[in-house]
């Protein structure tokens, strides 16, 4: 299984991830991207800095397989103050 990388951008600051994390495929780590953002903003609240962040998951040769904006990972959170029916 391929190892990904998931290295936190925020301005010009880049927090790297050393670890990394063996998963199937790209889809399963933009996956993974997705749901470390949303326990960030959980965590931290909407801060601007955040809200201008990207996750960059990169293979074990460092080349960027995708980047995950902060932004676009809370755009698909529901609306839970609508009403349901």
């Amino acid at each position: 299984m391929p190892r990904y990388f998931f290295n936190t951008r925020i301005g010009d600051e880049l927090i790297v991830d050393p670890d990394g994390e063996d998963l199937r495929n790209p889809d399963r780590a933009w996956e993974v991207a997705r749901q470390m953002i949303l326990e960030v903003v959980k965590s931290e609240g909407a801060q601007p800095a955040l809200l201008e962040a990207v996750i960059e998951v990169t293979d074990v040769d460092g080349e960027i397989v995708l980047e995950f904006p902060f932004t676009e990972a809370l755009l698909d959170i529901p609306d839970r103050s609508a009403t349901r029916h």
